[in-house]
Order: structure tokens, then sequence, then C-alpha cells
């Protein structure tokens, strides 16, 4: 450093040379590549600026010049702290690394990405008997549901278990729109049959109920409350080893053969709710396209709602270095982080497929290219919720769903009152992202240009508002149902949506705005209508 004060100097140094620092002499000097380890905290260089102190007199002892020098390095310390870069990818100074105090940081330091292995391709339903052959499988078991058991992706599904000479057995008794009961009587199944593999063939109601099979049977003496998510359940960390599971998705929507989640209704609170765990996601996703073009209409739009939501609710979560508390153990870290760069990726790329593709699948069964393209949507939009989450639409959709009353969506062959999932989830959408606006507006009027709204004149106040309108216009033309109101719905079972929202607090708390009692009545009263 120069004397009297002088602007000093920049540089950098890798990991294994070492980094510069300022010595009580005329110039930098090099730091040794340990105390580069402890200064940074990280494996990759920094970029050292050297801030201008002033010097010390000449007279002054080794002593006083040594401790001169190391209160210099501290200052510099600090003030690289001050003005390091603060988004998500690049800073650490938000960051709370293994050993400092908990005192100094309470929030998540870290997110972990998990996925399953992914295959797609048109026709590739017919390798699943040799997958399984390959793992060796002896005893397999074929989940699936009434109505699809007679159709032809279980058809191709059997025959190529046939072909190489899997034995197996089917359980075609999964429940749409799955209940703990139905979980139970598919776990009691599985744990008779000693099957060494799973394959589940349908929606997310079927994949979700196979992984809830698979574990439970790998784990014989767990009490079923043992898994699910607190405050419903025990929300205990999985720590058995779970067999083989392939999931060949017939739908294009819960991105379900991605995911370590398992979606229920807890009858006794007439609530959804789950399983999350990284250990129950399948083995393999086999994506065929040719699966959605048995899809009904309705059902692919309901489909595609959900991947929507999706999208737009892991994009816009709470970041997951604003998620607490931090883990004292990696296996308590949850499914759900919170939003995290990579993540990112995967939602937005998804939304834009959808903003893309959704309207040309829902109006045209013949449309493969747009058929297979929503496939290929829900599992981008599986990676980036799986490891993220969902939040409000997602949490309030579970009392939407579990409270329905006489409502029986079109084209669902079922013999019970039904709200699709997708459709709980997006007739709230509009009043939720009006709401969770608040924070991160540049994310919400990101989002809402995908979709196709002009936001080159657009207030960054407005986001929320402009993203609700472009939802709206989004489905009137996908002829959904005029909000709350119109599946049978009124402002006198309010009170009982709040209660059902209450308990998703693994969801509801990566919002990234906090919501009160009365902020989610007054949600449930904005979704009545939404035209």
């Amino acid at each position: 450093m120069a004397q009297g004060g002088k602007r000093a100097c920049t540089g950098t140094g890798p990991i294994q040379g070492g980094g510069w620092r300022v010595g009580p002499g005329a110039g930098p000097r090099m730091v040794p590549p340990r105390s580069w380890r402890l200064l940074s905290g990280s494996q990759t260089p920094l970029l050292f600026v050297c801030l201008s102190v002033p010097s010390l007199p000449a007279e002054s002892s080794p002593g006083t010049m040594a401790a001169a020098g190391r209160d210099r390095v501290a200052h510099l310390l600090r003030q690289l702290q001050r003005a390091a870069c603060q988004c998500p990818t690049h800073s650490h100074t938000y960051s709370q690394a293994p050993g400092l105090p908990a005192s100094e940081k309470t929030t998540d330091y870290a997110f972990e990405m998990a996925v399953s292995n992914i295959r797609y391709g048109a026709g590739v339903t017919k390798e699943v008997g040799m997958d399984l052959q390959n793992m060796g499988a002896k005893n397999v078991c074929l989940m699936t549901d009434k109505n699809l058991s007679q159709l032809p992706p279980v058809e191709v599904v059997m025959n190529s278990l046939i072909k190489n000479g899997i034995n197996f057995k089917v359980y075609n008794n999964v429940r749409v729109e799955p209940t703990d009961t139905s979980f139970m009587e598919a776990i009691e199944f599985a744990k008779r049959g000693a099957f060494d593999a799973f394959v589940a063939v349908g929606g997310g109601s079927t994949i979700d109920t196979c992984k809830a099979a698979n574990l439970y049977a790998s784990s014989p003496d767990a009490d079923f409350l043992d898994y699910v998510n607190a405050p419903i359940g025990k929300g205990k960390p999985v720590t058995v080893t779970l067999k083989p599971l392939i999931a060949v998705p017939t739908t294009a929507g819960t991105g379900s053969e991605t995911t370590g989640v398992a979606i229920f209704d807890y009858e006794c609170l007439k609530v959804k709710t789950g399983i999350a765990s990284r250990v129950i996601k399948p083995t393999l996703g086999i994506i065929d396209p040719l699966h959605t073009l048995h899809m009904p209409p309705r059902v692919v739009a309901n489909s595609g709602f959900d991947v929507l939501c999706h999208a737009l609710e892991s994009y816009t979560a709470l970041p997951y270095h604003m998620r607490s508390p931090c883990p004292l153990n990696p296996i308590n870290r949850p499914a759900y982080q919170g939003s995290n760069p990579i993540s990112d990726v995967w939602s937005l790329h998804a939304l834009q497929i959808v903003a893309k593709y959704l309207k040309r699948a829902v109006k045209n069964p013949d449309d493969l290219e747009a058929r297979s393209n929503m496939h290929l949507a829900s599992a981008f939009a599986g990676i980036g919720f799986g490891n993220a989450g969902v939040h409000l639409c997602h949490g309030m959709s579970y009392p939407i769903s579990g409270l329905v009353k006489t409502y029986k969506a079109k084209d669902y062959n079922v013999d019970h009152s039904l709200v699709p999932h997708g459709l709980s989830v997006v007739l709230t959408s509009p009043a939720v992202f009006t709401f969770t606006a608040q924070m991160f507006p540049e994310r919400h009027l990101e989002t809402a240009k995908i979709l196709g709204a002009d936001t080159r004149t657009a207030k960054i106040k407005d986001a929320g508002l402009i993203l609700a309108d472009t939802l709206r216009k989004f489905l009137f033309d996908l002829n959904v149902d005029d909000g709350l109101a119109a599946i049978g719905y009124s402002k006198a079972d309010i009170p009982a949506l709040v209660k059902g929202t209450l308990p998703q607090e693994r969801v509801t708390k990566l919002a990234p705005r906090p919501q009160s009692e009365e902020e989610l009545s007054a949600l449930f009263e904005a979704s009545m209508k939404l035209y």
C-alpha cells in the first residue's frame, strides 16, 4: 500500500495459490491457501478489493505493525461483506455455514435438488418390462385405477411385463383424489404381496398411491401418521430403503413422476395433506406422450392448470435462504425448500410451454405436438416445484377439494363428488397473486409477460393486478367455472375453508407474504367469482 493511505490494488487468486491481502509494507502480498479457505468459506475464488486504509508511521514497532495488519484484513472483509452481491446465486453474506453460532442466522443457507430419472419418447412405455428385468425384479405390483385398467396405457405395460417374463399382480382400486382410507387399502395389498418392485400407471392419484404403498410396505411397523406432514401427522424423516418404483404418467399435470410427494384427503378433518420425502420419489419416470391422446378435454385443462400453478407458485415462493428453520441435520431439510436458482429454470420453462401449448392441447385432442409438450411441461414443473415447493394456491386448494359438496367435474368418470385438483388450485390464483405480489413484484410481472401480458409500460406496483387479469383472461378462454361459487361454495363456507387451510403450513409458509386468518378469508371471498 502506498505511503499516506492512497488507493491500493485489486486482485484475485485461485484456491491452490492463495489470495491477495494488504500488508503493512509497500504493497499487497499473498494470503496462504489455508487462510484463503478460512476467509472465503467457499471452494471458488473471491475478488478482493483493497480499500484505502491509512498506512502506519515508519517508526512503528513490528508488533504494532502486525496487529494493525490484522485489523486491516478484518476491516477489508467487513467492507467486502457489505459490498458483496446479494443475489441467491452468488452471495455468501446471508448464508449460515455449518459451525457458525445459531444466534447469527436462523434461516437456511443451502438447498438440495432431488429428481427421479426421466425417460421421454413416443412409445417408450414398451421398455418397462426390460427395465424391471434389468433390476432383477421377480414379483411386481402394477397399480392403476379402474377406468385406466381398460385403456391402452395399461395394456402396453402388461404386454411388456409378459413379454419379458415378469411376474406381476394388478391393483386397480386406486381412487381418483385418494383418501387416507384408499391409501391404506393399497398399503395392505402391497404388504400382503411382498413385492420387490412397483409400477404405477395413471395420473397423480395413482402415482401418489403407489408411493405410499411402497413406503409403508417397506416400513411395516410404522404407524400411518408417522410420515404424514406435520401438524396433521408426525412428519418423521424416512430412513428405510424403498423398493424400485417406475411411474408411467398418463396425464400432463401433477409431475408426480419426478417428486417425493404423495397427496391425499384426510377424511376425518376433511382436508388434503400428504407425505413429503425425497426417499419416496420414483426410481424412473417413463414419459410417453402417446398416453396423453386418451385424455378428455376437461382433464387436459385441469391437469394443465396444475402445471400452471406449480410453475407460478414455485417461482414466486419464499427464497430458500429466507426459509426457516435451518436444519441441524440435512436429513431434516424439507423437500419443499423455497425458490432457488435451479428450480427457477425449470419453473419458468414449464410456464413458457403452458403459455404456448395448453389452449391447443385442450381444444384439439389430436394435436400431438401440443399434448407432447404439455407432458414435458408437467415433468419440468415437477422438477421445479418438487424442490422449491408451492404456496397459497395449493394450500387453499386442499379444503376446496376436501369439502366438496355435490360438484362433479365434466369428463371425470367417478362415482363421487369431485373438484379436480388442478381446478381447485387455479380458482384462487388471481386473488393469491394479487396478494403475494407485494413481495418480489418483478417475478410476478415476469410471469405475467410470459403468459401474454403487455408489460412494456407496466408499473412495478401493479404487478399483482396485471398477473391476476392475465390469469382471468387465460381461464376465461378455457371456459373455466366462474369461481368458487360456481362449484358450490358460498360466503358461509369461508370459515370452514380457512380452517382447512391453516394446517397446510408445509406450503403456506412458503408464500412470500405471511397471511392472517382474516387475509385468508378475504382471499377466499375474492375467489367466489372470477369474471
